[in-house]
């Protein structure tokens, strides 16, 4: 282990305070479970309005910051080019972002907001139903959720790159706290925890989605001694990968998700009901332009519904703990492009190609169960993990298509995995930009126990609460750095052309 691992608390802390998590939940199933319950409720009953206030202020951050002057200066010394070409920092981007919750979500999500609507005033099941179901997954998986990793992201390659600085949280926030161990150390080790919850929420997700996989292609049960097996492959595979480096194994499955991805839509498209699909896009767009600013401070104080903290807040929350791994990785391969470029690069690619699976994949269940009588709906409100595989079924080459899911699946849990461990690596290294292979393999030990302990004490349920409960304190941080950024941006002298 390097010298500046092993002289570092934040790497200790961290991975002392995450194993004593996964020994609790292990022996102490029921307890954990409990707690966590009554976290989330305090977290969502208190706090979703904070959360829904922070990232419509990122949003607006983001936008006047890249239309300023300030949006011309590169993440990187003068002169300096992008590292990466386009297609290949789009794939890693979209990779690290989405990984397999767009894969999870894509069908479940328009789903569930069809067979229970977001509105208590629209009927279920209906075609105004359905248009506000895929108006709110669109709103869900775009900008805003954009918006924190591009925050993280942004001021860390500023750091890393331009001032040439540790890419650490606690540098990040310094112009706004001082410098301050105790409280830099604190910070980093909150910033580790909340990105493990965060991405051990995301392997979760796609491990219980291989399961229900499995059971509509194979017809094995849903287990969690089957989800124990994906999860102990899973981590041979992403620690094989992260052995390679930066620019081999996680450079060439970002490349291999992205020609899955647009592989599997292409054939949806072409396969499924086109028109409909591209009428869906279209409409779903305009709907969440027109409806951008009231999804985003939508909050139910009059009736007590809780609609919009299990959805809306939810996926705020998951964003903000999912931030550090996804910023700082954002970060390690955007070096060389202008803040404009960059803040363009994330908070629009990405979205569009969300929208146009949501729109693919999403508008095809929609349509089935609208036109052909089938009940997608149904089944994914008795188990969510099959709903991709349930929107197969009305489609040719089902297995194919089934197996091919599977496999994206896993190679996006893997490329997550892979990216997650090299990030929290550097995280707890000071750092460093090659943290050792044995501080990766810790953290890639941990984030697959923390993930199984999850599926153990509740599944679903439990993953949300983790995520959102670890990002409360994240989210006071990512406001710190907006404040800190524009400090610095201010003393930076701003070509007259890009540099």
């Amino acid at each position: 282990m390097e010298k500046h691992t092993y002289k570092n608390p934040v790497f200790f802390v961290s991975a002392i305070i995450v194993s004593l998590l996964v020994l609790t939940g292990a022996i102490f199933t029921g307890t954990f479970k409990a707690v966590a319950t009554t976290l989330f409720n305090f977290t969502t009953f208190n706090f979703g309005w904070f959360y829904l206030l922070a990232v419509f202020i990122f949003v607006l951050f983001l936008v006047v910051l890249s239309i300023t002057k300030y949006g011309k200066l590169r993440l990187g010394p003068r002169g300096s080019r992008p590292e990466y070409p386009f297609f290949t920092w789009i794939g890693m981007l979209f990779s690290a972002g989405f990984g397999a919750g767009l894969v999870f979500w894509g069908v479940a999500e328009p789903m569930s907001h069809f067979f229970e609507t977001p509105f208590s005033d629209i009927e279920a099941q209906t075609e105004e139903g359905a248009r506000v179901a895929m108006g709110y997954a669109f709103f869900h998986w775009g900008v805003s959720q954009w918006s924190v990793f591009a925050v993280v992201g942004l001021i860390i390659a500023f750091l890393q790159f331009k001032k040439e600085k540790k890419g650490l949280i606690s540098t990040a926030i310094s112009p706004v706290v001082g410098k301050n161990r105790a409280l830099g150390g604190t910070v980093d080790t909150l910033a580790v925890i909340a990105t493990v919850m965060g991405v051990a929420t995301s392997l979760g997700l796609g491990i219980s989605q291989m399961n229900g996989g499995l059971k509509s292609v194979f017809g094995l049960p849903n287990s969690i001694w089957i989800q124990m097996v994906i999860a102990g492959v899973m981590l041979v595979t992403y620690l094989l990968s992260s052995s390679t480096g930066l620019n081999r194994g996680i450079k060439w499955l970002s490349n291999l998700n992205l020609g899955l991805c647009l592989l599997l839509l292409v054939f949806v498209f072409l396969a499924g009901p086109t028109v409909f699909i591209l009428d869906t896009f279209v409409l779903g767009l305009g709907d969440y332009l027109t409806n951008f600013v009231q999804y985003s401070l939508r909050l139910t104080p009059y009736s007590g519904e809780t609609w919009v903290t299990e959805w809306t807040v939810f996926y705020w929350a998951w964003s903000t703990a999912w931030s550090p791994f996804v910023g700082a990785f954002v970060a390690r391969v955007s070096r060389g492009r202008t803040i404009r470029e960059f803040v363009f690069g994330v908070l629009v690619v990405p979205p569009v190609i969300a929208c146009l699976w949501i729109a693919a994949f999403g508008g095809t269940a929609i349509y089935s169960d609208l036109f052909n009588g089938t009940q997608i709906a149904e089944a994914v409100n008795a188990d969510m993990t099959v709903a991709l595989f349930q929107t197969f079924g009305d489609l040719p080459m089902t297995n194919i298509l089934s197996l091919l899911a599977i496999f994206l699946i896993f190679t996006f849990l893997v490329t997550s995995a892979d990216s997650a461990t090299y990030i929290l690596g550097s995280m707890t290294s000071k750092g460093s930009l090659n943290p050792a292979l044995a501080v990766k393999i810790i953290w890639g030990v941990l984030i697959t126990a923390i993930a199984v302990v999850l599926l153990f004490a509740g599944g679903l349920n439990a993953l949300q609460t983790a995520s959102l409960t670890s990002a409360l304190p994240f989210t006071v941080i990512l406001l710190l750095i907006v404040v800190a950024f524009v400090r610095m941006v201010k003393k930076e002298p701003v070509p007259k052309k890009d540099e």
